[in-house]
């Protein structure tokens, strides 16, 4: 029988580990919400609605790595040369956006696998 002062502490672990996930929902949770306030659906569609015309995000994170999906929403015209796209018009950048806005959307579009 294990001893009581292991199984005392085996709650607090459980809590340990769940922390990160729950911390990543929520980031995933603010990206989205960017996603919407951003308009991105003007241009994009995801899960049928939107503009179907653009690039479609549905299953952009088994495409694009985290830091690719950084760099087209920093720097869409660098990225576009890069993979040679052509869409027209051009990606407007989301460089007004802080830091941690930009974290929230790319933490959110990587989730979309």
């Amino acid at each position: 029988m294990p001893p009581v002062k292991n199984l005392l502490l085996l709650p607090l672990a459980l809590c340990l580990l769940a922390a990160p996930a729950a911390a990543q929902d929520a980031q995933i949770g603010r990206g989205y919400e960017l996603y919407k306030k951003n308009n991105c659906k003007m241009c994009h569609s995801l899960g049928g609605e939107g503009n179907r015309m653009g690039k479609a995000h549905d299953g952009v994170g088994g495409r694009l790595k985290p830091e690719e999906i950084r760099q087209w929403l920093v720097d869409p015209k660098a990225m576009a040369q890069k993979t040679g796209s052509t869409m027209k018009p051009p990606m407007t950048p989301f460089k007004h956006l802080p830091k941690a806005d930009i974290d929230a959307l790319v933490a959110y579009l990587a989730s979309l696998k």
